[in-house]
């Protein structure tokens, strides 16, 4: 049976571009007063001199924001010298501020109320992703961006094209960088497939390019956006993750709104998941029959296509869990799987 850990002082930091502000408070006394920090090494430092050095690491928990970037290098200095570090989504922060009585906004409240949700919530620990998971998304990333700027580069030029007036020098710039990114693309685009096929990640990555519907970047993304669907604990967990659950709408006997689907979740998992039923209820058995038998039965297209991307999530995730590729009958396999994992709990 796995205990808690016992925490004997508890840290909160508010994060920005340059500095943090941090707070802690041992259990039974007074907080302290919030003291700013560098975003540098020499503040890392300081920051753990400030600490309580009576204290060992592992029984410090220190609570920070996922704010942007600003947040990474800190988390990994504090991880690598043994420090519990909870990243705490932004959203659940505003929630529990919300909580609180109304208050003024600054760094020093705002570490406070890290503070506050670390010492009552005591969240779960932070660990830093493996390499192959930078090498696949910084690279998705920048395909991404690459492909918004050759969109951008092509609307003006097509705008620019309808004028009386073509001006050949600017038609030529832009055909030179519209080039230029299509060459960048073909690399990115060969150093994701290399990274899926070489990575730590190629197994899963082999048995996922195995379902029908779901190709090279979609499954990169699914790897990406789950940690090889370490972040999931059951195929239930993982459609919640992607944000695909359906949410009632009741109260009382007045409010009887349909089921739909939240704003939650990976925003850019579930957009992937949902194109990706474009192909797979075409070409994939179990999602065709279930997209087919939806649709007959009235069902509206965007409602079909958000049960085909759970379908989906489940199917991925019961490949990977099983390490069996593809196969019509993985609902077998889920389910032989889930009694074993029930026979070794």
């Amino acid at each position: 049976m796995n205990r808690s850990p016992v925490y004997h002082c508890f840290v909160g930091i508010d994060i920005a571009a340059k500095t943090f502000v941090a707070a802690y408070a041992e259990p039974g006394h007074a907080a302290s007063s919030p003291r700013t920090f560098d975003q540098t090494e020499a503040g890392f430092a300081a920051f753990q001199a400030y600490l309580p050095a009576t204290i060992l690491p592992t029984q410090i928990l220190i609570a920070m924001e996922a704010t942007g970037s600003y947040w990474i290098r800190l988390a990994v200095t504090l991880h690598q010298a043994g420090y519990a570090v909870a990243v705490i989504n932004p959203k659940h922060i505003h929630n529990f501020a919300k909580s609180l009585p109304r208050r003024a906004k600054t760094d020093a409240l705002d570490a406070d109320v890290l503070l506050r949700f670390a010492t009552e919530r005591q969240p779960s620990c932070w660990t830093p992703p493996p390499t192959v998971y930078h090498e696949l998304r910084q690279r998705l990333l920048a395909r991404d961006a690459l492909l918004a700027m050759r969109t951008q580069a092509r609307n003006q030029q097509h705008a620019l094209s309808q004028w009386p007036v073509v001006v050949a020098e600017v038609t030529a710039h832009f055909n030179t960088v519209l080039a230029a990114l299509d060459t960048q693309l073909a690399m990115l685009e060969r150093e994701i497939t290399t990274t899926m096929q070489l990575g730590d990640w190629a197994a899963s990555a082999t048995l996922l390019l195995s379902i029908p519907g779901i190709g090279l970047h979609a499954t990169a993304w699914l790897l990406v956006s789950t940690l090889n669907f370490t972040l999931c604990a059951t195929p239930e967990a993982a459609v919640a993750y992607a944000g695909l659950n359906p949410l009632a709408r009741e109260s009382g006997t007045s409010i009887r709104g349909r089921p739909r689907v939240g704003r939650g979740g990976n925003a850019r998992l579930r957009t992937v998941l949902y194109m990706a039923t474009l192909s797979a209820s075409r070409y994939n058995p179990p999602i065709q029959a279930l997209y087919t038998r939806l649709r007959e039965r009235g069902k509206a297209v965007k409602v079909a296509r958000c049960a085909a991307a759970r379908k989906l999530i489940h199917l991925a995730w019961a490949i990977v869990k099983t390490g069996q590729p593809f196969d019509p009958g993985y609902q077998q396999k889920l389910r032989e799987h889930r009694v074993m994992v029930a026979i070794t709990d």
